[in-house]
Order: structure tokens, then C-alpha cells, then sequence
């Protein structure tokens, strides 16, 4: 039974949800006893795949010598990580292609743990299951593998009504999406039906190969593959991919095309291509997965994912985009309430800029897809050498460097101003955000020509700084694995003078958001009172930065006195959720608000900034209402800012345009009031 690609709210008694586990379909016949021979593994397309998983089969040799009757179960063969946690389809590419047991034992055994994760039980001894109710088969499935345990083994998440929190844990760990079934669904075998429905978080689905291009420079084997869809009886080109690809899968797959390659060319119509094409038969599948589809037709930034055995090439089309915006639009029928708040902006296009941003973005896509350095031509004639773009910054989401880059193009027009003329300190993640990671004050010793150097007088221990606000500068530090933006509250022509301070709540382990939206807006209870402007924004990890903004030649010491002041009221109103004590260890499941950071040159990461999250979190500038309302952190990533800050606008200038509050008035107002 195949799911449908439709909508389906995030709350309804009426429905279960599972998360989409990203490996290979598998019907798996267990036969009692303890002879050899009692396990078959089948594909969705009915390939006996048995001998390419000999440790699925040893555990399910242990499983069946407990078994009283034969039974058939449904799942998904997955990638384990590290952590014995489920990995992307990806992953698997080492195995599934291994078509023999001893072509596992001559590998050097399997170099990728993997599980069977059970979802659905269709026979038990000689009853055929497949009639009953979703949930009458589920009870069924936990009796007879309940007792497994987990490892290679193991049930599915199965959680019944309300799939929000699934879908925030889908949101954190980069899952493809969740599956939501009606809980009185029977099994209807060969079928898609919309009694299962999948919700797809990340963009991605298999697409044909009809040919490949040649490489360039020193790239080995090919340079692209070329994509395309179905319509009815054509297949129809939606563009080419190079990233995604290990050396050795560089070679697999270039066998695998040889053996199909043909001179007649299988798109209508024929596509044109930056380099030399070869074409092929259509009967090879890819899982690709890209940030959208073009106007006309065009897969924007796909990346190559592996090959897909168990689908049919003509069965291959383009499936409707609801992926997030399926959530969006049960946010805003009230299933779940919307976190955006379209704002009146200026529709006028920007055709100049809007192209140098295109070009830009390709010219990334371009060297990442060659696996090699090359050099970046920026607007304004500055040249940046950009190289190993297709390192690994999140696991979990298989986000690249180049991802990164991409992602502060698109925001560079709302990041530049927060960041211009301010001095930056660099956080290093040289092996992404799973590894360690160094702080860095100075300034490389040889940087590119156009990139901002400054010496600050006030800062002798120091010998120069990076500056913000340039886009090569910028580009510059992500190259050098710098992934968060992190700028002084002052800039390099007054920096004894703060222009804003801020508020950091930062929640201690076991603290939930909903706790530190709760300070945040008994923080901004206390601004009002004031008459104190201010902007919330998240962290871009599991905390708030609530910033206000100043008037010329406010000092730190006058902002950071006024900060400890709201903090401790804070506090002190709420001591069971809120708190200012330093140490750590004192601090209970509490939300500390930390006035500290308004310091000369301590920094926070300002808004629009990728974070380190394992999520890859953006640090996102709110509106009261949306703090109001609620919302979760997780939907707010470098994936899904962009299209955020295109409905909203940039909610972050009003507090560049400020006058900024005159901390000192309030002040004094406040000695006054105490006395």
C-alpha cells in the first residue's frame, strides 16, 4: 500500500501519525522455526533482496525461533548513524547495490549499520490481516514484535491524534516527512491511497535519468546528471545535477550509465546543456532533493541523493509541492495557528539586483558541482576563491558549506545593514557543527583584496578585526567555516557607544519554549510600561533576544545597568520560571536572562545569522503577535527564512531607524519609583 502526496492536518482524532523513514520499502516473510532459509526480503517492486542484508537476516532468525505461526510484515529497511539513530536513503547507496552475501562478507562486512523498522502486519499464521482497521493490525504487529526489542529490529513510532510534536521532531533531526494514516484505514495492497498521506518536510522525489554531461576540469567520470519527469508518455527535461556525490559513487553510477547510454536523446524536447551530453535509456530512477521548483519547469539547486531501484521510471512524475506549505495552509485554517503575520510591502521588482543574486547563486551551484575551488565574481567587480563547498555543516540535514553560502546570498540585502561597520568575532566549525569549533578575534593575516580590516584603537590586545558589512566579507567568512554572524553592539566609528542592548534568554536542559516565550513577553510587559521600544527575535537555537534599540553615545555601562534593572524585576515577579543567577549550577529548569552580554565587545548572533543548531536554525526577527500566539524555533531555519523574510519583509529595520529610548529618564523615573 503506497501513501498519497496530500494534505492532512497536524491534529485529528481520526488520524495516526508515523514518522517517513528515508531507506527502502521491504515485505518480510518470517517463517517459525530454527532451520536456515526462513527469511525472505522483498522490494516494493518484488526483488528478492535478502542476501544484500545478512545482519537483517540474523536478527530476524533470532526473532523467528520465537515465532508460533508464519507472518508478513511491511516496513522500512534504514541507515543507522553514530548514534544508532535512523540516517537519510543516502547512506545506504554502499548496500543496496551489493547483490550477493558474499559480496557483503568480501566488502569487509557492512560499512553502514541498518534496522527493519515494522509498521504494518498483512498475515499472521493463515489469517489474512490486511481487511482489519489500521489500529486493530497495529495491536496485532506490537504482540507479535513487541518482545524484539530494538536494534536491527524495531517498531515505528506510531502515535495516535495529535502529530505536532512529531512534526517538530521531524523539523530538528531532518527527517523527509511524516506519514499520516486514518486510524480505520484496512490495507489496500498495490494501491495509493489517501487514506495515508505523506507530509513532506524537505523537497525532494525520484526523478529519470535520460543522460549525463561531460566533466570539467579535473572532476572524474561525469559532470552532471540530466532529470526529468512524465507527462503522460514524455519525458520532460527539469534540469541537472553534479552535487551530491562521493568519488566511488562518481564511478558506480557512471558504469551503471555506460551500459545504457544511447545516441538518441530520451527528453522532448531535446534540452540544452553547459557541457557535452551523452544520453541514455530512461530506465534508471535518482532520489534528488532541491530547495524548488522554477517558474518553468526548473529543479532549483537539486542535489543527487542515490539511486532508486524500487521505482518504476514510468511511474515518475511531478508530484504537487505542498511540503511546507501544507503546514502553512493547516496553520491557517486553524488547525494550527499561523506564526506569520503578512506585512504591506513594496511590490516593485528589483530586476538588477534580483539577477545578480541569480547569478550568484549558480555560479555557487556551478563550483560546488565540481568539487573543486573556483572563483566567486561578485557585483561591484570584487573576486572571492570560494572552494570545498560540498563539506558537511549539519549531518542530520545534509546541508553543505555551499548550502550556507547560498542561503546568506539570498539574505544579504536584510543581513548586510544589521552587520555594517560593526566589528565580527568568528566562531570556526571547520568539520561542521557535530565537531568542535574555535573562537577566532583576529583577523586572517592575509585576506582577499575588498575584504574589511579595521584596527581599533580601543582594542589593543587585538591587532585587527574583520568588519561587517560587505557581501565578500561575508561570503569570506563562511568560506573560513564561520557559520553564525556575530557583530559588536557598536560600530567601528564610535565603539564605546552601544547602539542597541539586548536581553538574552537562554533556557538551562529540560526548559520548553513555550517557557521562554513566556518571559520574553513578561519582559516586554515591563519595556511598555516604560514606553521602551523594542524587537524579539529567536536565537536561532532554543532561546530569545529581545533587543532595544538606543540614542547616540549611550555607553555600555548605561545600557547593561538599565538591562540588569528589567532582568531582575523579571525575575523577581517570576522566580519559578525566570532567573539571574550566574552560576550555572544554580540556576534550576529555569529561563536565565542574562543582561551581561551588553559588554564592549561581547556579541550575540544578529538577526537573519545561521546558527549551529542542529537544525540549522536562523535567528529570526518576530512580531509581538507571533510571541503571542506561540511558535516553534525549529520552523525557522536557513531552508525556510528566505521565504519568510519575501511574505513579512525585514522585521528587523525598525530597529536601525529607531531614536532608540533614553535609558537614562527611565532610569532615574525608576530610582524614583523604588524610593
Amino acid at each position: 500500500m503506497l501513501a498519497a502526496l496530500e494534505e492532512a492536518p497536524l491534529l485529528d482524532p481520526q488520524l495516526i501519525y508515523e514518522p517517513k523513514y528515508d531507506g527502502i520499502r521491504a515485505l518480510v516473510e518470517v517463517l517459525p522455526g530454527h532451520d536456515r532459509g526462513g527469511v525472505t526480503i522483498w522490494s516494493r517492486l518484488g526483488n528478492d533482496k535478502t542476501s544484500q542484508f545478512p545482519e537483517l537476516v540474523q536478527r530476524l532468525d533470532a526473532f523467528r525461533r520465537r515465532l508460533k505461526a508464519p507472518v508478513l510484515l511491511d516496513g522500512e529497511i534504514v541507515a543507522l548513524d553514530e548514534t544508532g539513530e535512523p540516517a537519510g536513503f543516502q547512506q545506504l547507496q554502499g548496500r543496496i547495490h551489493l547483490a550477493e552475501r558474499a559480496g557483503v562478507r568480501d566488502a569487509g562486512g557492512p560499512k553502514v549499520a541498518v534496522a527493519l523498522i515494522v509498521f504494518d502486519v498483512l498475515r499472521d499464521g493463515q489469517e489474512d490481516l490486511r481487511t482489519l482497521p489500521l489500529t486493530t493490525r497495529r495491536a496485532r504487529l506490537e504482540r507479535i514484535v513487541g518482545t524484539a526489542g530494538g536494534g536491527a529490529l524495531r517498531l515505528s513510532e506510531f502515535v495516535p491524534a495529535d502529530g505536532r510534536l512529531l512534526y517538530q521532531q521531524a523539523l530538528a533531526h531532518g527527517w523527509e516527512g511524516l506519514i499520516a494514516k486514518t486510524a480505520e484505514s484496512p490495507y489496500r495492497t498495490g494501491r495509493r491511497s489517501a487514506e495515508w498521506r505523506k507530509l513532506k518536510i524537505v523537497k525532494r522525489q525520484e526523478f529519470v535519468i535520460g543522460g549525463w554531461t561531460e566533466p570539467r576540469d579535473s572532476r572524474p567520470f561525469f559532470g552532471a546528471l540530466l532529470l526529468g519527469v512524465y507527462e503522460g508518455t514524455v519525458l520532460r527535461y527539469t534540469g541537472h545535477t553534479g552535487t551530491g556525490f562521493s568519488h566511488a559513487e562518481l564511478a558506480r553510477v557512471y558504469k551503471l550509465l555506460r551500459k545504457i547510454e544511447t545516441p538518441t536523446c530520451p527528453f522532448q524536447p531535446r534540452p540544452k546543456t553547459n557541457e557535452r551530453p551523452h544520453w541514455t535509456e530512461p530506465s534508471l530512477v535518482a532520489e534528488i532533493k532541491f530547495t524548488e521548483w522554477t517558474t518553468d519547469g526548473r529543479l532549483r539547486h537539486p542535489t543527487y541523493l542515490g539511486i532508486r531501484e524500487d521505482v518504476k521510471p514510468e511511474a515518475v512524475r511531478r508530484e504537487p509541492t505542498p511540503l511546507l506549505d501544507h503546514v502553512s495552509a493547516v496553520r491557517e485554517r486553524g488547525q494550527m495557528r499561523s506564526h506569520v503575520e503578512p506585512l504591506t510591502r513594496d511590490k516593485r521588482e528589483q530586476p538588477a539586483a534580483d539577477k545578480a543574486i541569480d547569478g550568484l547563486l549558480q555560479q555557487l551551484t556551478q563550483i560546488e558541482e565540481k568539487g573543486a575551488a573556483g572563483v566567486l565574481l561578485l557585483p561591484g567587480g570584487h573576486r572571492l576563491q570560494v572552494g570545498n563547498l560540498q563539506k558537511i555543516f549539519w549531518p542530520s540535514l545534509r546541508l553543505t558549506k555551499g548550502d550556507l553560502m547560498r542561503y546568506y546570498v539570498r539574505m544579504s540585502s536584510v543581513l548586510l545593514p544589521a552587520v555594517r561597520d560593526r566589528p565580527l568575532v568568528m566562531k570556526r566549525f571547520p568539520n561542521g557543527v557535530n565537531a568542535p569549533a574555535f573562537y577566532q578575534q583576529r583577523a586572517p593575516e592575509q585576506v582577499p583584496p575588498d575584504v574589511r580590516v579595521e584596527v581599533l584603537p580601543s582594542d589593543p590586545e587585538v591587532p585587527s578585526r574583520l568588519i561587517g558589512g560587505s557581501l565578500i566579507t561575508l561570503l569570506y567568512m563562511t568560506q573560513l567555516a564561520v557559520i553564525s554572524q556575530d557583530p559588536w553592539f557598536s560600530r567601528v566609528q564610535s565603539p564605546d557607544f552601544a547602539d542597541y542592548v539586548a536581553l538574552d534568554l537562554d533556557p538551562m536542559p529540560g526548559v520548553t519554549f513555550p517557557r521562554v516565550l513566556d518571559v520574553a513577553r513578561w519582559i516586554r510587559d515591563e519595556l511598555v510600561r516604560f514606553s521602551i521600544p523594542n524587537v524579539p527575535k529567536t536565537s536561532g537555537a532554543t532561546g530569545m533576544h529581545i533587543y532595544i534599540p538606543l540614542p547616540r553615545k549611550t555607553t555600555y555601562e548605561t545600557g547593561r545597568l538599565f538591562c540588569q534593572v528589567i532582568a531582575t524585576m523579571v525575575a523577581s515577579k517570576h522566580p519559578k520560571v525566570a532567573t539571574v543567577v550566574r552560576s550555572i549550577g544554580d540556576r534550576g529548569r529555569k529561563v536565565y536572562v542574562d543582561y551581561l552580554q551588553n559588554i564592549e565587545g561581547k556579541t550575540l548572533a544578529t538577526a537573519y545569522s545561521a546558527r549551529a543548531s542542529e537544525f540549522a536554525g536562523a535567528s529570526a526577527p518576530l512580531t509581538w503577535k507571533e510571541v503571542d500566539d506561540g511558535l516553534d524555533p525549529r520552523d525557522l531555519t536557513i531552508l525556510t527564512l528566505p521565504r519568510r523574510v519575501e511574505a513579512v519583509g525585514d522585521l528587523w529595520a525598525p530597529l536601525r531607524s529607531s531614536s532608540g529610548a533614553d535609558l537614562r529618564a527611565v532610569l532615574e523615573r525608576f530610582s524614583s519609583q523604588s524610593a
